[in-house]
Protein backbone atom coordinates (compact mmCIF):
# COMPACT_ATOMS: atom_id res chain seq x y z
CA UNK A 1 0.00 0.00 0.00
CA UNK A 2 1.22 3.35 -0.64
CA UNK A 3 2.33 5.42 2.31
CA UNK A 4 4.02 8.61 3.04
CA UNK A 5 6.94 8.48 0.86
CA UNK A 6 5.11 6.75 -2.12
CA UNK A 7 2.87 9.81 -1.62
CA UNK A 8 5.51 12.46 -1.42
CA UNK A 9 7.45 11.44 -4.55
CA UNK A 10 4.11 11.60 -6.65
CA UNK A 11 3.37 15.32 -5.03
CA UNK A 12 6.72 16.32 -5.64
CA UNK A 13 6.43 15.12 -9.23
CA UNK A 14 3.26 17.24 -9.90
CA UNK A 15 4.83 20.25 -7.94
CA UNK A 16 7.79 20.21 -10.06
CA UNK A 17 6.03 19.45 -13.61
CA UNK A 18 2.66 20.54 -13.61
CA UNK A 19 2.30 23.51 -11.25
CA UNK A 20 0.72 27.03 -13.11
CA UNK A 21 -0.17 24.79 -16.15
CA UNK A 22 -3.56 25.17 -17.48
CA UNK A 23 -5.66 21.78 -17.71
CA UNK A 24 -7.08 21.48 -21.38
CA UNK A 25 -8.41 18.22 -21.33
CA UNK A 26 -9.82 15.70 -19.15
CA UNK A 27 -10.74 12.11 -19.15
CA UNK A 28 -12.43 10.76 -16.03
CA UNK A 29 -13.48 6.58 -15.49
CA UNK A 30 -16.88 5.46 -15.19
CA UNK A 31 -15.87 4.00 -11.96
CA UNK A 32 -18.07 4.61 -9.05
CA UNK A 33 -16.06 3.05 -6.36
CA UNK A 34 -13.18 4.63 -6.70
CA UNK A 35 -14.93 8.39 -8.14
CA UNK A 36 -16.62 9.06 -4.89
CA UNK A 37 -19.46 11.63 -4.33
CA UNK A 38 -19.21 13.31 -7.59
CA UNK A 39 -19.96 12.27 -11.48
CA UNK A 40 -17.15 12.19 -13.88
CA UNK A 41 -18.59 14.29 -15.83
CA UNK A 42 -19.06 17.03 -13.05
CA UNK A 43 -15.44 15.96 -11.74
CA UNK A 44 -14.06 16.38 -15.63
CA UNK A 45 -16.41 19.92 -15.90
CA UNK A 46 -14.39 21.07 -12.79
CA UNK A 47 -10.90 20.58 -13.96
CA UNK A 48 -11.10 21.63 -17.46
CA UNK A 49 -9.71 25.16 -17.82
CA UNK A 50 -8.54 25.71 -14.34
CA UNK A 51 -4.82 26.36 -13.31
CA UNK A 52 -2.69 24.20 -11.32
CA UNK A 53 -1.76 26.51 -8.28
CA UNK A 54 -0.05 23.56 -5.70
CA UNK A 55 0.29 20.12 -5.15
CA UNK A 56 -0.55 19.29 -1.29
CA UNK A 57 -0.63 16.36 0.68
CA UNK A 58 -1.29 15.64 4.25
CA UNK A 59 -0.58 11.61 5.50
CA UNK A 60 -1.07 9.05 2.76
CA UNK A 61 -3.52 11.86 1.44
CA UNK A 62 -3.06 14.27 -1.87
CA UNK A 63 -4.72 17.29 -3.96
CA UNK A 64 -4.09 20.08 -6.10
CA UNK A 65 -5.14 23.26 -5.20
CA UNK A 66 -6.29 24.65 -8.43
CA UNK A 67 -7.37 28.69 -9.31
CA UNK A 68 -10.51 28.37 -8.05
CA UNK A 69 -12.79 25.41 -5.78
CA UNK A 70 -13.85 22.77 -5.86
CA UNK A 71 -10.30 21.06 -5.56
CA UNK A 72 -9.60 16.95 -6.55
CA UNK A 73 -8.15 14.85 -3.80
CA UNK A 74 -6.26 11.36 -4.09
CA UNK A 75 -6.62 9.01 -1.44
CA UNK A 76 -4.08 6.41 -2.33
CA UNK A 77 -5.43 3.25 -1.40
CA UNK A 78 -3.40 -0.18 -1.84
CA UNK A 79 -2.40 0.84 -5.52
CA UNK A 80 -3.42 4.35 -6.15
CA UNK A 81 -0.26 5.97 -8.33
CA UNK A 82 0.49 9.16 -10.20
CA UNK A 83 1.90 8.76 -13.47
CA UNK A 84 3.35 11.82 -15.94
CA UNK A 85 4.55 10.96 -19.16
CA UNK A 86 8.05 10.83 -20.00
CA UNK A 87 8.58 11.70 -16.21
CA UNK A 88 10.42 9.19 -13.71
CA UNK A 89 8.12 8.96 -10.28
CA UNK A 90 7.36 6.43 -7.30
CA UNK A 91 8.36 3.07 -7.86
CA UNK A 92 6.09 1.63 -6.03
CA UNK A 93 5.56 -2.31 -7.05
CA UNK A 94 2.40 -2.98 -6.16
CA UNK A 95 0.92 -0.07 -7.56
CA UNK A 96 2.42 -0.50 -10.85
CA UNK A 97 1.15 -0.79 -14.05
CA UNK A 98 3.01 -1.17 -17.95
CA UNK A 99 2.92 1.68 -19.88
CA UNK A 100 4.21 2.29 -23.26
CA UNK A 101 3.63 5.27 -25.79
CA UNK A 102 0.70 2.84 -26.95
CA UNK A 103 -0.99 2.12 -24.14
CA UNK A 104 -0.92 5.90 -22.68
CA UNK A 105 -2.99 6.30 -20.78
CA UNK A 106 -2.95 3.07 -18.83
CA UNK A 107 -6.22 1.32 -18.70
CA UNK A 108 -6.18 1.38 -14.87
CA UNK A 109 -6.24 5.23 -15.22
CA UNK A 110 -8.91 6.73 -13.12
CA UNK A 111 -8.38 10.58 -13.87
CA UNK A 112 -6.28 11.79 -16.89
CA UNK A 113 -5.27 15.37 -17.47
CA UNK A 114 -3.25 17.00 -20.73
CA UNK A 115 -1.93 20.43 -19.73
CA UNK A 116 -1.70 23.78 -21.93
CA UNK A 117 2.41 22.39 -22.62
CA UNK A 118 1.19 19.38 -23.69
CA UNK A 119 2.39 17.63 -20.62
CA UNK A 120 0.13 14.91 -19.52
CA UNK A 121 -0.81 13.19 -16.33
CA UNK A 122 -2.73 10.28 -14.87
CA UNK A 123 -4.05 8.76 -11.70
CA UNK A 124 -4.19 5.04 -11.84
CA UNK A 125 -5.86 1.92 -9.60
CA UNK A 126 -5.71 -1.34 -10.56
CA UNK A 127 -6.85 -2.31 -7.59
CA UNK A 128 -9.73 0.18 -7.22
CA UNK A 129 -9.75 0.82 -3.32
CA UNK A 130 -8.45 4.42 -4.02
CA UNK A 131 -10.87 7.13 -3.72
CA UNK A 132 -11.02 10.44 -5.74
CA UNK A 133 -13.02 13.25 -4.62
CA UNK A 134 -14.03 17.24 -5.17
CA UNK A 135 -14.14 19.02 -2.24
CA UNK A 136 -14.46 22.43 -1.59
CA UNK A 137 -11.98 23.03 1.40
CA UNK A 138 -10.42 19.62 1.47
CA UNK A 139 -8.14 20.34 5.26
CA UNK A 140 -11.49 20.84 6.65
CA UNK A 141 -13.62 17.92 5.51
CA UNK A 142 -13.28 14.21 5.84
CA UNK A 143 -10.95 12.02 5.59
CA UNK A 144 -8.06 14.59 5.78
CA UNK A 145 -9.86 16.90 8.38
CA UNK A 146 -9.44 13.57 10.67
CA UNK A 147 -5.88 13.01 10.09
CA UNK A 148 -3.56 13.28 13.08
CA UNK A 149 -0.30 15.43 12.72
CA UNK A 150 1.65 14.25 9.84
CA UNK A 151 4.51 11.96 10.12
CA UNK A 152 6.96 14.38 8.27
CA UNK A 153 5.74 18.06 8.00
CA UNK A 154 4.33 18.16 11.70
CA UNK A 155 6.98 16.40 13.74
CA UNK A 156 5.90 15.83 17.55
CA UNK A 157 8.18 16.97 20.13
CA UNK A 158 9.58 14.20 22.26
CA UNK A 159 7.65 15.27 25.40
CA UNK A 160 4.33 15.74 23.73
CA UNK A 161 4.80 12.27 21.95
CA UNK A 162 5.97 10.53 25.14
CA UNK A 163 2.83 11.95 26.92
CA UNK A 164 0.38 10.88 24.37
CA UNK A 165 1.91 7.40 25.01
CA UNK A 166 1.95 7.21 28.01
CA UNK A 167 -1.86 7.25 28.33
CA UNK A 168 -2.49 4.26 25.67
CA UNK A 169 -2.95 0.75 26.73
CA UNK A 170 -3.12 0.12 22.39
CA UNK A 171 -0.15 -1.78 20.76
CA UNK A 172 2.49 0.65 19.51
CA UNK A 173 2.64 -0.97 16.11
CA UNK A 174 -1.76 -0.22 16.07
CA UNK A 175 -1.06 3.41 17.42
CA UNK A 176 1.13 3.96 14.51
CA UNK A 177 -1.44 2.14 12.41
CA UNK A 178 -3.88 4.60 13.60
CA UNK A 179 -4.17 7.76 10.71
CA UNK A 180 -6.03 10.37 13.33
CA UNK A 181 -3.11 9.43 15.64
CA UNK A 182 -0.34 10.21 13.25
CA UNK A 183 -0.85 10.38 10.24
CA UNK A 184 1.19 9.03 7.02
CA UNK A 185 2.65 5.79 8.85
CA UNK A 186 1.70 2.15 7.27
CA UNK A 187 2.68 -1.30 7.56
CA UNK A 188 5.83 -1.08 5.96
CA UNK A 189 7.28 1.92 7.64
CA UNK A 190 5.49 1.04 11.29
CA UNK A 191 7.64 -2.60 10.89
CA UNK A 192 10.59 -0.61 9.51
CA UNK A 193 11.09 2.09 12.39
CA UNK A 194 9.81 -0.33 15.32
CA UNK A 195 12.47 -2.19 13.99
CA UNK A 196 15.32 0.49 14.05
CA UNK A 197 14.15 1.44 17.10
CA UNK A 198 14.09 -1.88 18.74
CA UNK A 199 10.70 -2.08 20.33
CA UNK A 200 8.36 -5.09 20.15
CA UNK A 201 5.25 -4.22 18.08
CA UNK A 202 3.61 -5.62 20.50
CA UNK A 203 4.84 -3.00 23.41
CA UNK A 204 1.87 -1.43 25.05
CA UNK A 205 2.72 2.31 24.33
CA UNK A 206 2.19 2.90 27.96
CA UNK A 207 5.26 1.11 28.72
CA UNK A 208 7.63 2.72 26.09
CA UNK A 209 10.29 5.21 28.13
CA UNK A 210 11.01 8.73 26.90
CA UNK A 211 13.84 7.33 25.50
CA UNK A 212 12.58 4.97 23.70
CA UNK A 213 9.44 7.44 22.66
CA UNK A 214 12.95 9.75 20.80
CA UNK A 215 14.43 7.01 19.60
CA UNK A 216 11.28 6.09 17.83
CA UNK A 217 10.82 9.45 16.73
CA UNK A 218 14.47 9.69 15.28
CA UNK A 219 13.76 6.14 13.31
CA UNK A 220 10.10 7.50 12.10
CA UNK A 221 11.83 10.35 10.26
CA UNK A 222 14.97 8.71 9.37
CA UNK A 223 13.46 6.22 8.19
CA UNK A 224 10.83 8.47 5.73
CA UNK A 225 13.33 11.20 4.41
CA UNK A 226 15.72 8.29 3.37
CA UNK A 227 12.85 6.52 1.52
CA UNK A 228 11.71 9.57 -0.20
CA UNK A 229 15.24 10.50 -1.17
CA UNK A 230 15.73 7.35 -3.74
CA UNK A 231 12.29 8.22 -5.05
CA UNK A 232 10.61 5.94 -2.13
CA UNK A 233 11.93 2.48 -4.76
CA UNK A 234 12.23 -0.04 -2.27
CA UNK A 235 14.99 -1.63 -4.39
CA UNK A 236 17.39 1.37 -3.16
CA UNK A 237 16.43 1.29 0.76
CA UNK A 238 19.83 0.11 2.80
CA UNK A 239 20.06 -3.27 3.24
CA UNK A 240 19.90 -3.56 7.17
CA UNK A 241 16.35 -2.52 6.57
CA UNK A 242 14.06 -4.94 7.40
CA UNK A 243 11.32 -4.43 5.02
CA UNK A 244 13.84 -4.79 2.24
CA UNK A 245 13.18 -9.15 3.49
CA UNK A 246 9.85 -9.03 5.00
CA UNK A 247 8.37 -10.30 1.56
CA UNK A 248 10.24 -14.00 2.18
CA UNK A 249 8.69 -16.59 3.82
CA UNK A 250 8.90 -17.14 7.06
CA UNK A 251 11.71 -19.38 8.18
CA UNK A 252 13.44 -18.27 5.59
CA UNK A 253 13.45 -14.64 6.14
CA UNK A 254 16.84 -12.74 7.46
CA UNK A 255 17.98 -9.29 8.08
CA UNK A 256 22.00 -8.83 8.97
CA UNK A 257 22.03 -12.61 9.93
CA UNK A 258 19.29 -12.47 12.26
CA UNK A 259 15.95 -14.29 11.62
CA UNK A 260 12.74 -12.45 11.13
CA UNK A 261 9.48 -13.82 12.11
CA UNK A 262 6.16 -12.76 10.96
CA UNK A 263 2.92 -12.12 13.72
CA UNK A 264 -0.60 -10.57 13.38
CA UNK A 265 -0.73 -6.63 14.81
CA UNK A 266 -3.00 -4.15 14.86
CA UNK A 267 -4.82 -6.46 12.06
CA UNK A 268 -2.01 -6.77 9.46
CA UNK A 269 1.45 -9.38 9.09
CA UNK A 270 4.15 -7.61 10.68
CA UNK A 271 7.75 -8.41 10.26
CA UNK A 272 10.17 -7.90 13.74
CA UNK A 273 13.38 -10.06 14.92
CA UNK A 274 12.45 -11.18 18.40
CA UNK A 275 16.58 -11.29 19.05
CA UNK A 276 16.49 -7.25 19.11
CA UNK A 277 12.75 -6.75 19.79
CA UNK A 278 12.01 -7.91 22.91
CA UNK A 279 8.98 -7.27 25.23
CA UNK A 280 8.61 -6.23 28.54
CA UNK A 281 7.60 -8.23 31.21
CA UNK A 282 4.36 -5.67 31.80
CA UNK A 283 3.72 -6.21 27.85
CA UNK A 284 3.61 -10.40 28.57
CA UNK A 285 1.75 -10.31 30.84
CA UNK A 286 -0.96 -7.96 29.39
CA UNK A 287 -0.63 -9.75 26.03
CA UNK A 288 -1.12 -13.30 28.01
CA UNK A 289 -4.27 -11.91 29.45
CA UNK A 290 -5.84 -10.86 27.05
CA UNK A 291 -5.32 -13.98 25.02
CA UNK A 292 -6.68 -15.82 28.14
CA UNK A 293 -10.06 -13.42 27.85
CA UNK A 294 -10.10 -13.98 24.29
CA UNK A 295 -9.47 -17.75 24.80
CA UNK A 296 -12.52 -18.20 27.51
CA UNK A 297 -14.45 -15.62 25.23
CA UNK A 298 -14.26 -18.01 22.05
CA UNK A 299 -14.39 -21.30 24.51
CA UNK A 300 -18.01 -19.61 25.87
CA UNK A 301 -19.37 -18.85 22.65
CA UNK A 302 -18.86 -22.47 21.87
CA UNK A 303 -20.31 -23.66 24.61
CA UNK A 304 -23.23 -21.59 23.88
CA UNK A 305 -23.47 -22.48 20.09
CA UNK A 306 -23.43 -26.53 20.79
CA UNK A 307 -26.02 -25.64 23.68
CA UNK A 308 -27.83 -24.02 20.87
CA UNK A 309 -27.22 -27.00 18.52
CA UNK A 310 -28.10 -29.50 21.30
CA UNK A 311 -31.47 -27.36 21.96
CA UNK A 312 -32.23 -27.59 17.79
CA UNK A 313 -31.45 -31.20 18.19
CA UNK A 314 -33.88 -31.74 20.84
CA UNK A 315 -36.73 -29.75 18.97
CA UNK A 316 -36.43 -31.64 15.90
CA UNK A 317 -37.10 -34.95 17.77
CA UNK A 318 -39.75 -33.72 19.04
CA UNK A 319 -41.28 -32.30 16.17
CA UNK A 320 -40.53 -35.59 14.31
CA UNK A 321 -42.90 -37.80 17.16
CA UNK A 322 -45.47 -35.32 16.70
CA UNK A 323 -45.42 -35.68 13.10
CA UNK A 324 -45.81 -39.06 13.01
CA UNK A 325 -48.60 -41.00 12.37
CA UNK A 326 -49.93 -44.19 14.26
CA UNK A 327 -49.69 -46.54 11.68
CA UNK A 328 -45.81 -45.86 11.58
CA UNK A 329 -45.36 -46.93 15.56
CA UNK A 330 -47.29 -50.06 14.66
CA UNK A 331 -44.85 -50.80 11.53
CA UNK A 332 -42.09 -49.65 13.91
CA UNK A 333 -43.35 -52.18 16.40
CA UNK A 334 -44.16 -55.07 14.14
CA UNK A 335 -40.57 -54.67 12.38
CA UNK A 336 -38.96 -54.73 16.00
CA UNK A 337 -40.84 -58.01 16.65
CA UNK A 338 -39.47 -59.65 13.88
CA UNK A 339 -36.54 -59.02 14.60
CA UNK A 340 -36.39 -60.83 18.31
CA UNK A 341 -36.43 -64.26 17.40
CA UNK A 342 -33.73 -63.70 14.60
CA UNK A 343 -31.56 -62.35 17.79
CA UNK A 344 -32.27 -64.84 20.83
CA UNK A 345 -31.32 -67.68 17.42
CA UNK A 346 -28.00 -66.14 16.89
CA UNK A 347 -27.12 -65.67 20.63
CA UNK A 348 -28.33 -69.68 21.05
CA UNK A 349 -26.70 -70.49 18.20
CA UNK A 350 -23.75 -68.54 19.58
CA UNK A 351 -23.71 -70.81 22.72
CA UNK A 352 -24.19 -73.81 21.42
CA UNK A 353 -20.90 -73.06 18.72
CA UNK A 354 -19.16 -72.61 21.97
CA UNK A 355 -20.38 -75.73 23.45
CA UNK A 356 -19.32 -77.57 20.88
CA UNK A 357 -15.69 -76.55 20.47
CA UNK A 358 -15.32 -76.69 24.44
Amino acid sequence: MPELPEVEVARRALEENCVGKRIVKCTVDEDSKVIDGVSPSDLQSALVGKTIVSALRKGKNLWLRLDSPPFPTFQFGMAGAIYIKGIETAKYKRSAVNITDEDWPSKYSKVFAQLDDGLEFSFTDKRRFAKIRLVHDPESEPPISELGPDALKEPIKVDEFANALSQKKTPIKALLLDQSFISGIGNWIADEVLYQARIHPMEKASDLSKENCETLLKCIKEVIEKAIAVGADSSQYPDEWIVRYRDQKPGKAFVEGRKIEFITAGGRTTAFVPELQKLSSSSKAASSKSRKSKSDADDEKEAQENSKSDKDKDSSRVAKRKSKKPEDDDATQKKSSSKKPAIKESVALGFNLKNDVL
